[in-house]
């Protein structure tokens, strides 16, 4: 049996769509930082920033060049950003509940021995 389909060619003159750099990266690491708000929100928060930090180099870079990535590494960054920015709320949110539960623990322990019962007599 023949092939009878053509050999199919690549333009020279189109540019090859190559995916953003760490892409893949910050879609892992706002998952994570959702995942990981509850680990008393320091775990979190530490990867939701660093899903940013990363997310806007590479919006930077498909800002400049927008031709040269796919779109789906960008809806991949894009879903990795909004992640991470849920991730960081929930994070720091978690964190300042802990600070206040430690807070009124502490004054309600305080409290407790500001009345010691050799102090009575």
């Amino acid at each position: 049996m023949e092939n009878t389909s053509a050999p199919q060619t690549q333009n020279l003159n189109t540019p090859v769509q190559q995916s953003l750099p760490n892409s893949t990266a910050v879609l892992v690491l706002g998952i994570l930082s959702i995942a990981v708000c509850w680990c008393y929100g320091l775990f979190g928060i530490a990867m939701g920033i660093i899903a940013l930090v990363l997310s806007g180099k590479a919006k930077a870079l498909f800002n400049e060049n927008p031709e040269q990535y796919t779109q789906a590494s960008f809806k991949n960054m894009n879903a990795g950003r909004i992640c991470a920015i849920i991730g960081t709320a929930l994070s720091s949110l978690y964190l300042i509940i802990i600070l206040i539960y430690l807070l009124v623990v502490g004054a309600a322990i305080g409290t407790l021995f500001t009345q010691l019962p050799w102090d009575s007599f």
